[in-house]
């Protein structure tokens, strides 16, 4: 499929690192002076760092990518980064939770070892023994902004808006103790806005996968029980967000390259609803794969009106 990519020429680069807290999926880093996008996995194309460029060294490149490929990313670090862009990328795979591809990508260096120009034990060490939550890259003020229960912790990563960093938190779900009243929520992964999630992602690999309508969950009262357990969750608002293009592609990727399972989209009953549906059929039309398609239609005071595999 054809995707949108941040690409920086490394020679207009003056290394000011005013694009680094602007990526919202904390892809670009400080490296050797310069800014670097140390993992296309979380790189969404969106551009929000090009406006924060002064030399104008960001671009957004549109080409055909094939899915991702942690090998193919480790031969072209390898080959055009060096050992501080390649312990910068395993780095943002263990911050984001991408056990998977870090466990692929170190077999791989393993198998390469003999023919790096670096020790690879150094590397692994360091990727092992980091802080969760990253180092602070250089010229980067460390953050520690909290929400509510959830700490982010400092460093973040190596920038970008820590309310959209990825998280997965699947296993630390828990009952509601004895005389609780309140419900657990099922929510598995951050973030879940659709301009933020990365299709890519670990949790979205295989799943099951609800996209609701905004209004959605404020609506029905038992939305994470009988509707989210068990699934990942991308939300969005068709009448209100831009760049649904962007929306449209992530779904396809999301059918595509994660290869989900099953896509259930949740909708009110307004008539600016429906076009979150017809998108969800826009992109099993261009999809390679075909997956079976729920439609959910919620009315304004939280009963359901109809329930259909489309």
């Amino acid at each position: 499929m054809i995707r949108e990519i941040v690409k920086i020429d490394r020679d207009l680069c003056n290394g000011c690192g005013d694009c680094i807290p602007n990526c919202h999926e904390g892809a670009l880093q400080m490296i050797d002076g310069k800014a670097t996008l140390v993992s296309e996995l979380m790189c969404d194309g969106l551009g929000a760092c090009l406006g924060h460029c002064p030399v104008g060294a960001i671009t957004v490149e549109k080409r055909e990518a094939p899915p991702y490929s942690e090998v193919a990313v480790i031969d072209e670090i390898l080959k055009n980064g060096g050992k501080n862009v390649l312990i910068a990328h395993l780095k943002h795979l263990k911050e984001h939770n991408e056990t998977v591809f870090l466990k692929e990508g170190v077999k791989y260096l393993r198998e390469l070892e003999g023919s790096l120009d670096f020790n690879l034990a150094e590397v692994v060490h360091e990727v092992h023994n980091m802080k969760i939550g990253g180092s602070t890259p250089p010229q980067v003020a460390p953050v520690k902004p909290q929400f509510g229960n959830l700490k982010v912790a400092e460093g973040h990563g190596g920038g970008g808006c820590p309310g959209s960093r990825e998280m997965s938190f699947a296993a630390e779900q828990a009952a509601p103790a004895a005389g609780e009243i309140d419900a657990p929520s099922e929510l598995r992964q951050w973030p879940v806005q659709m301009h933020l999630i990365n299709p890519g992602a670990g949790y979205f690999q295989g799943a099951d996968v609800v996209i609701a309508a905004d209004c959605v969950a404020f609506t029905l009262g038992n939305f994470h029980s009988k509707y989210l357990k068990g699934k990942s969750l991308a939300i969005a608002c068709p009448k209100l967000d831009h760049g649904l293009d962007v929306y449209l592609n992530k779904l396809v990727a999301l059918i595509d390259q994660s290869q989900i399972n099953t896509l259930h989209v949740v909708v009110m009953e307004v008539p600016c609803c429906g076009g979150l549906s017809q998108m969800a059929l826009q992109a099993i039309s261009i999809a390679n794969r075909k997956i079976p398609v729920k439609q959910t239609v919620v009315g304004i005071r939280g009963d359901i009106l109809s329930e259909i595999w489309l």
